[in-house]
């Protein structure tokens, strides 16, 4: 697979625009399938692309094909789909209708439920899994800001796929064990939903031990659920997701010094929910949360932290009055 074949983002939000503006800056050939108001402002602006660290990269007009229109994917060789899971299979027609069938079609979404839809809509293509770990921030003037630290992780298959993805300031690494992988970020992303009812920053949330409890007692209900369906969650950091948990509980002081060695934080770094949320847009909350309620109640474990973030978070989707600002004793 060579650095020739062409790219198009399926779909270029926050994630989409900084992967596909990252993989631009390095020459790659790259088409971003977007609405029309992210176009007008990256041909306005261009993009930036900034990180917690030293990252400030332009990327010009010039630089980047864009595209409202679905016949913008007629000529990739890899599709890059990065909307979210209730977008999928509106996706999917698009390319099913206008992609190459030798085109490869790679998941950055949240959650597992995506690519399964992708897979069963798009019979005959390649399509493979991916996990993003790391948080973008849509800033004024086209500005994407990664906000968290971690390497994107995709399937392995055929071609050198992830070498084609991977730039000196975003690496990409393949595996076999994709849903593992995939299972382990699902376990993290429950958090999304708490960051969101906060209304805090994950630094302050993270800080927090009453949250902190909040967010292991969740997982540890989560784990229980995955470990009665022999599902082994691999986990993204040093540290196994069994042990997070524990973690999570330690006093702040200790938790801060575990947790810087594993984990680089934005002080102003929320989840995604956050935003959807503050935006007054629908959420991913039945992608997390509902998974693992669906499952407990397949095998008639009960999954009450789950449950109630779950309906927290519909309620404050339904108020559509932003994030409620909750508290751990509200939780």
């Amino acid at each position: 697979m060579t650095a020739a074949r062409s790219i198009t983002v399926a779909g270029a939000g926050a994630i989409g625009c900084f992967v596909g503006g990252m993989l631009a800056a390095q020459g790659r050939k790259v088409t971003l399938l977007a609405r029309p108001r992210m176009i007008e402002q990256i041909n306005k602006d261009g993009l930036h692309l900034t990180d917690f660290g030293s990252l400030s990269l332009a990327v010009m007009p010039s630089q980047i094909s864009l595209t409202d229109h679905p016949a913008g994917l007629t000529e990739a060789g890899v599709i890059l789909v990065t909307v979210k899971t209730a977008d999928t299979p509106d996706i999917a027609v698009m390319i099913a209708t206008y992609a190459p069938r030798n085109a490869v079609v790679v998941s950055l979404q949240n959650g597992l439920e995506a690519v399964n839809i992708l897979r069963k809509m798009l019979p005959g293509f390649d399509v493979r899994a991916g996990m993003v770990p790391f948080n973008i921030v849509r800033q004024p003037d086209s500005t994407f800001h990664r906000a968290t630290s971690g390497n994107i992780v995709i399937e392995a298959g055929p071609g050198a796929l992830a070498e084609l993805l991977a730039t000196p300031d975003m690496p990409v690494t393949e595996t076999g064990a994709i849903s593992d992988v995939q299972w382990g970020k699902l376990l993290i992303n429950l958090n999304n939903a708490l960051n969101a009812l906060s209304g805090l920053s994950l630094q302050q949330q993270l800080l927090s031990r009453s949250w902190r409890r909040v967010m292991a007692a969740q997982m540890v209900e989560a784990l229980t659920v995955l470990r009665a369906h022999g599902i082994r969650p691999l986990s993204n950091t040093p540290l196994p997701s069994r042990m997070i948990p524990w973690v999570l509980r330690l006093p702040t002081p200790l938790f801060s010094r575990i947790a810087s060695k594993m984990l680089t934080i934005d002080p102003k770094a929320r989840t995604s929910m956050f935003y959807d949320l503050e935006n007054r847009k629908p959420t991913e909350i039945d992608a997390l949360q509902g998974t693992i309620i669906g499952l407990g109640k397949s095998i008639s474990v009960p999954t009450p932290i789950c449950e109630r973030v779950s309906k927290l978070v519909k309620e404050a989707e339904k108020a559509g009055a932003g994030v409620p600002s909750l508290s751990p004793s509200d939780i």
